[in-house]
């Protein structure tokens, strides 16, 4: 791990980047509407209004170019950005590729990963319009604990519904939210009517991100002076998190260097639209038609690579908007993999429309292969990366023996979203032999 890249801390964003607005002035289009479930018509804010606060429904909606970072925000930002951008020439050496490999390392917030950007960013809105209390899902824990800590920032409650399989499997995690003062309970549970008939269905479930979300939308809904808030899928979270792509840029221009290739692990798109929508806004813009951008899933919740483009719901029960997006089905009960953050049905409307477009790629891999690339880069670089971001490091690998076998000089960025330091279990049972 050499090239460590980092900003001074006057180089902070002061604003978010608004792709919609590239969007409308560049290809004149935008991605369908989401739709109310009853009527099937656009939904507008005042449905919203009781789980989200109201400047998130108005960036839900914004073609503004730029949203400013609010102070109170941008404060909280410094305790870990900008993040650094490092440049893997152990892992380019033994490769033996002539490809330069840059990865954005988010691991380095205090909650371990990328979630924090947008958590910070809910929680302030939130708290500025009185709410005293979040709810939310989470699959790995990484979307959990950002919120948790976040709400104990701005003083609020927080209860958090994890997916059964990683509240099984990742019990640190849970430890981790606990500490920073949120509750946190097993998806599907008893303590709502969606829970209960999801377990009277199947008492032996697994859960799933979309189960969990129609957990936490109902305790929303039902309790006085609480909101809902989401880690992905939703344009104001792409917009928070496009503060990683803006630094990297900078950074970038600071190595001389722009990516040929940007790689991002995809469940339902926070990481890969943090990393990618600033250099895509200057690929609608024309500026570099030549950049791929190339989303990683798991083949076991294959919702860009095998989905259907469609609405859908973007939880079980059917409480959320409908929204455009490419989905396997809102009752798919993804295999339990360690890969917890992936294993949600459909993908975020915004990153579905890129696809669609043919602005970006897509590719999906087995979780042992996936392993594999991880150990390879941790032997390399140091880093244990979250199985999540495992998927991305294993698309790099692929694009760097490809420029290998070309004998070309591709440049190569990477969101390196999260540690791995809490799924040392997994890790051990994939050196084991045990992993399925």
């Amino acid at each position: 791990m050499k090239n460590m890249n980092i900003l001074e801390g006057r180089e902070l964003p002061r604003t978010y980047l608004s792709l919609p607005y590239y969007l409308k002035k560049y290809l004149g289009e935008l991605p369908p509407p989401s739709l109310d479930p009853k009527t099937r018509q656009p939904i507008g804010p005042d449905a919203l209004a009781r789980l989200f606060p109201m400047e998130l429904i108005r960036q839900e909606v914004s073609l503004e170019k730029e949203i400013p970072i609010p102070d109170e925000v941008r404060e909280l930002y410094k305790m870990y950005r900008p993040s650094p951008l490092l440049r893997a020439k152990r892992l380019e050496k033994i490769l033996g590729t002539p490809a330069h490999i840059y990865f954005k390392y988010e691991g380095v917030s205090p909650v371990g990963s990328h979630k924090l950007n947008t958590a910070l960013a809910q929680a302030y809105y939130n708290k500025k319009e009185g709410v005293t209390g979040l709810t939310t899902e989470t699959g790995a824990g990484q979307w959990g604990s950002a919120l948790a800590l976040a709400c104990k920032f701005f003083d609020m409650k927080c209860r958090v519904f994890m997916v059964r399989t990683s509240y099984d499997h990742k019990p640190y995690r849970k430890t981790v939210m606990n500490l920073y003062g949120a509750r946190v309970i097993p998806s599907p549970s008893k303590e709502t009517a969606a829970g209960r008939a999801f377990l009277k269905k199947d008492p032996d479930t697994t859960g799933s991100l979309g189960m969990a979300i129609s957990e936490a939308i109902e305790v929303a809904a039902t309790t006085p002076n609480t909101h809902y808030a989401l880690g992905s899928v939703l344009n104001h979270v792409m917009l928070h998190q496009t503060i990683i792509g803006q630094e990297a840029k900078k950074q970038m221009v600071k190595e001389g260097e722009y990516p040929d290739i940007i790689i991002g692990c995809c469940g339902g798109g926070s990481n890969l639209a943090g990393i990618s929508f600033p250099f895509i806004a200057d690929k609608l813009s024309g500026k570099k038609k030549h950049l791929r951008v190339i989303a990683v899933e798991p083949t076991a919740c294959p919702s860009l690579t095998r989905g259907q483009y469609r609405y859908d719901s973007g939880d079980t029960a059917g409480l959320t908007p409908l929204m455009k997006m490419y989905t396997v089905g809102s009752d798919y009960v993804p295999s339990p993999i360690h890969a917890g953050g992936l294993r949600y049905h459909g993908d975020a409307p915004l990153v579905c429309f890129l696809y669609y477009k043919k602005f970006i790629e897509a590719v999906a891999y087995d979780q042992k292969e996936v392993f594999q690339a991880a150990e390879l880069f941790a032997q390399t670089e140091g880093i244990i990366p979250a199985p999540e971001s495992a998927h991305a490091i294993k698309q790099v690998i692929v694009e760097a023996i490809r420029a290998k076998k070309e004998g070309k000089k591709k440049t190569i960025l990477f969101n390196l979203s999260g540690h791995g330091l809490l799924d040392l279990g997994a890790y051990e049972e994939f050196l084991e032999g045990k992993m399925k």
